[in-house]
């Protein structure tokens, strides 16, 4: 059976975890599927680069990667976020969806040639209104959801310039950027679809605009 492969790269809020689980378990609650058929590498750990470099053996029935958000700075270059965005760059020829969430959104921009620095107007917190571009009206992805919608946002750094190619899939008049897509299959998005403003667990999820996007990027694999 195919597997989805989930990059975190960080920690939720203690009290998040206590409430509705980690990133990794709340991004499965909205995919409505068993957390024991979803792969986990935490890159953010010590010990994971070397894990890394067994690409081979990482991907093996691997259908689709989903890259958490995280607390860390892309601008700190820490070694795990650096290693990972090698493997970024080894796993794009394997033609595997993406979908890199906050710090996922910003390590795809980066690896693939743009810009990340923190944001000219701070931080953007809390539910944020959303807009689809006319590009994000017909992406595969995007286009599931409705031209303007409401997510989760929670970021002090931003992409500061797309790679070449990037494509502009919605966007607000704080964050130009909260959704791109990055190639064939590659999605970035700047806001939280696992999460909304009161962090409602898996069930709620489900039904929210954010669970509507992560199954059909789940769709989109198969």
């Amino acid at each position: 059976m195919s597997k989805l492969l989930i990059i975190k790269t960080g920690l939720s809020d203690k009290s998040i975890i206590s409430k509705c689980g980690d990133c990794d378990l709340r991004i499965a609650g909205c995919a409505g599927i068993p957390y024991e058929d979803v792969k986990v590498v935490s890159v953010h750990e010590d010990s994971i680069p070397g894990l890394i470099e067994s690409v081979s053996d990482l991907m093996e029935d691997v259908s689709s990667i989903i890259i958490t958000g995280s607390p860390a700075m892309i601008t700190d270059f820490d070694p795990w976020s650096i290693a990972t965005s090698h493997w970024i760059k080894d796993i794009v020829t394997k033609k595997i969806p993406i979908l890199g969430i906050c710090y996922g959104h910003q390590l795809l921009a980066q690896t693939f040639g743009g810009s990340v620095d923190y944001h000219s107007l701070g931080a953007e917190q809390g539910e944020v209104e959303i807009y689809l571009t006319e590009e994000g009206k017909k992406d595969p992805l995007l286009s599931v959801l409705p031209a303007h919608f409401s997510a989760y946002a929670s970021h002090f750094q931003t992409v500061t310039k797309l790679p070449k190619n990037a494509v502009i899939l919605a966007k607000n008049n704080f964050e130009p950027y909260h959704a791109v897509s990055y190639g064939e299959k590659i999605w970035g998005v700047q806001f939280h679809p696992e999460c909304t403003e009161n962090f409602l667990c898996a069930a709620s999820c489900q039904n929210s605009y954010g669970g509507i996007l992560i199954k059909r990027f789940i769709e989109l694999a198969d």
